[in-house]
């Protein structure tokens, strides 16, 4: 197996030849056949017993070939795009196959799509903003009232109409020109007035009505809902059975004490102004960092696959169908709930792939430029971090996590910490 020829015929698009010999090509007929005896039967041998040479008497001589060349295509392929001195980035395409037989082996032709050349820009000196990573009273009594929301209990009302904040138990039906439709019954349903959860204007109209109230609510469906129901206007037919209202806590010691380790609300205020400062210090690394990382990316020359978008675009949707399982929901489901169709939930992550992508591509470009290197001290340090995070030994982390993907991830990290470390903060 050789490669033939490479010739870059586009912008990251190379048509290759590949050749495999006959010896191999043959060698690879006796494995499809050993692979399909058992289950070939011609007439005057039994089921399985067939020889190869009268399989193909009766058959024709490439009663193998197509089997044969699934088997010997991986590797010949492989080795030639790795003789072209290629960096593949998808599936080859468009693949001719103008010569296979035993006895002159294979000859194919197919087209792939490289890993774009990079021209980079300015990444050093560059300037952004920091925001500011101080908590502010303000935001140190957010989070109390958040804190006090989490703590309250409801409390049954009855002599008052549903209000804003309050959580109804409630029965309703859906109607659209007069007929009711699927997904659109609910009885003894708790519904937390405000909270956004059905189709906007529904909750604003539950409230005013009291317990034991029938009523209808009138609402239109958004254009980007379930394809059915897109624009449509309904009526529903509600029943309260139930209001309840929020009772909060007092804000006190004793509130302290009781959802925290502190003694006092001074302390666990100061405690609350910590932990708001040190996330606000990390949202503003992240911020500095994808500014930065921007300019890089708006400086340098390239030319990108599409491919390459979609890859990463299939990838953050299979990571993210995984975390759904995890909580044991499918991802058809989930889409069902947000009345959302595969399509427009996978153009949600494009802009995000893009970035992902062009952000990888410029960080590559640099350490490259660079000559950044990890050391064997570097990838130890960083397999006892990852052995830390995770409470595995650090063996196990070797085993589980390639070698090369840990010195990659640590080029790139550098990468991004030389950008940072070169920048201007305004």
């Amino acid at each position: 197996m050789a490669l033939k020829s490479s010739n870059k015929i586009d912008t990251n698009t190379y048509e290759i030849e590949v050749t495999v010999t006959p010896e191999v090509f043959a060698d690879a007929c006796k494995s499809a056949y050993m692979k399909q005896r058992k289950s070939i039967q011609i007439p005057g041998f039994r089921k399985g017993k067939a020889t190869q040479g009268m399989i193909e008497k009766v058959y024709g001589e490439g009663a193998f070939y197509e089997d044969a060349l699934e088997i010997v295509y991986p590797q010949a392929v492989t080795d030639a795009i790795s003789e072209a001195g290629l960096r593949t980035v998808d599936q080859p395409y468009d693949l001719e196959v103008p010569v296979m037989s035993k006895a002159e082996g294979v000859e194919m032709k197919m087209k792939v799509t490289v890993y774009p050349e990079v021209k980079l820009g300015e990444y050093k000196g560059l300037k952004a903003k920091m925001l500011p990573v101080e908590a502010t009273d303000e935001d140190v009594d957010k989070e109390l009232e958040n804190m006090r929301d989490r703590n309250s209990r409801l409390v049954t009302v009855d002599d008052r109409e549903a209000q804003m904040g309050d959580t109804v138990e409630l029965d309703f039906e859906g109607f659209v020109d007069g007929t009711a439709f699927e997904g659109g019954k609910g009885e003894n349903y708790p519904l937390e007035l405000g909270s956004g959860s059905f189709i906007p204007g529904f909750e604003e109209q539950v409230a005013g009505h009291k317990t034991e109230e029938e009523f209808d609510v009138n609402v239109t469906f958004p254009e980007e809902y379930a394809a059915e129901l897109a624009g449509k206007d309904a009526v529903f037919k509600c029943k309260i059975h139930e209001i309840k209202m929020k009772e909060m806590p007092e804000l006190d010691d004793e509130f302290a004490k009781d959802v925290s380790e502190f003694d006092t609300l001074d302390e666990l205020k100061a405690d609350i102004k910590k932990q708001i400062s040190d996330k606000k210090e990390s949202e503003a690394k992240t911020d500095f960092e994808n500014q930065l990382m921007e300019q890089v990316v708006e400086n340098m020359e390239c030319e990108i696959p599409e491919c390459m978008f979609e890859h990463r675009t299939d990838d953050m949707i299979q990571d993210y169908s995984y975390r759904l399982k995890m909580q044991g929901i499918d991802l058809d489901t989930y889409l069902s709930y947000l009345g959302q169709d595969k399509d427009a939930f996978k153009a949600s992550f494009r802009t995000g792939a893009e970035n992902q992508v062009k952000t990888s591509i410029a960080l590559e470009a640099i350490v490259e430029a660079e000559n950044i290197e990890a050391t064997d001290e570097d990838i130890e340090e960083e397999i006892k971090k990852l052995a830390e995070q995770y409470q595995m030994e650090a063996e196990q982390i070797k085993n589980a996590v390639p070698q090369d993907q840990i010195a990659s991830d640590i080029k790139t990290r550098k990468a991004l910490d030389l950008v940072v470390d070169s920048a201007v903060k305004e």
